[in-house]
């Protein structure tokens, strides 16, 4: 288990090393000018933007650029006009010349409570309703899960949010409108103001891991060691538990692992829904302001939130499937 989990955090490295090289290509050299960014629409002297490409490490070269940039992330930056930028350091905005990581720090909780929240609502409900329908399969239960999980797959979050919204918390008062949580001061409030948000970014994930638990453990009870498992005398409960479940457990989990990428990109859509202030609506905010180095950060930082994510499915994969590790 070691040298698998050594593997994986080896290449997950690779994986972000050459995530944040072509990152910093497309946004710091491609770009006409990243100094006249910084500078401003309006800005036409050339000694100040001179003075901030040279602030800015712009006139080295790209190799030295880079080593900059990623060495100051683990070991802070000292600026040329006296500036200091603490680890971990992913440069200074445009927009307020301020450090950027106190402003993800800030917006990281929300984001990262939707995606938790959001994908354990999913695989509880969706995983739970596949099992059931696989359970049920053929009967009235099996046929009314199905048309419910194509509708839910069908729908959108900005279309049901709002109707959400108006159900649930306007007329019907049962759950809050959604609200940045603040989970060191007020957990119970922040736990009751995501239920909506994370329900409602769930159901387009939740109809589509039924209708993939249902698939996979109708063909998982049609396996030999299961008709083996039956003819041996074991209960019906015990066999769908034990051997049928355990047999798709593994393709759910890789499913979710792709999926990982997705949820983010819902967490994203969900934010905005609901008015939440997380990293999806930061970095709409830095692309409407052309705000480089933010767009940056909150990429790698996503991604390896991401990278991170999937080392752990991977690692809970080689739990369940030993062969894994082995291979």
């Amino acid at each position: 288990m070691l040298r698998f989990l050594s593997r994986r955090v080896l290449g997950a490295i690779v994986i972000l090393v050459l995530i944040s090289l072509v990152t910093y290509l497309l946004f710091f050299v491609l770009p006409s000018d990243p100094a006249l960014l910084a500078c401003g629409k309006n800005c036409s002297n050339k000694d100040l933007v001179a003075a901030i490409h040279h602030r800015m490490g712009l006139d080295q070269p790209i190799y030295q650029q880079y080593w900059n940039y990623m060495s100051g992330i683990f070991a802070g930056r000292h600026m040329p006009d006296g500036q200091n930028c603490p680890a971990p350091c992913f440069g200074f905005s445009f927009a307020n010349d301020q450090p950027i990581w106190p402003t993800i720090a800030d917006r990281y909780p929300t984001t990262l409570s939707l995606a938790i929240g959001g994908s354990a609502a999913f695989l509880i409900i969706g995983v739970g309703l596949g099992m059931l329908s696989a359970w049920q399969q053929g009967k009235t239960f099996d046929r009314v899960a199905s048309s419910i999980s194509l509708v839910g797959n069908s729908v959108q979050i900005y279309f049901i949010g709002p109707l959400a919204i108006a159900l649930f918390a306007d007329n019907l008062g049962w759950l809050n409108h959604g609200h940045d949580p603040t989970w060191s001061s007020d957990p119970t409030g922040s736990f009751s103001g995501l239920v909506l948000p994370c329900l409602v970014m769930s159901v387009i994930f939740w109809s589509n891991y039924s209708r993939q638990t249902r698939s996979l453990m109708v063909e998982q009870l049609g396996e030999d060691h299961i008709r083996t498992a039956r003819a041996k005398g074991m209960g019906s409960k015990y066999v769908f538990y034990r051997y049928a479940l355990r047999g798709a457990a593994a393709s759910i989990i890789t499913i979710f692992g792709i999926d990982l990428g997705s949820v983010f990109g819902g967490a994203i859509i969900t934010e905005a829904t609901f008015g939440l202030h997380g990293l999806g609506t930061l970095a709409v905010n830095a692309v409407y302001t052309a705000d480089l180095p933010l767009e940056m950060a909150v990429m790698l930082f996503s991604a390896s939130a991401i990278v991170i994510f999937n080392i752990v499915v991977d690692s809970a994969y080689a739990l369940i499937d030993p062969r894994i590790r082995l291979a």
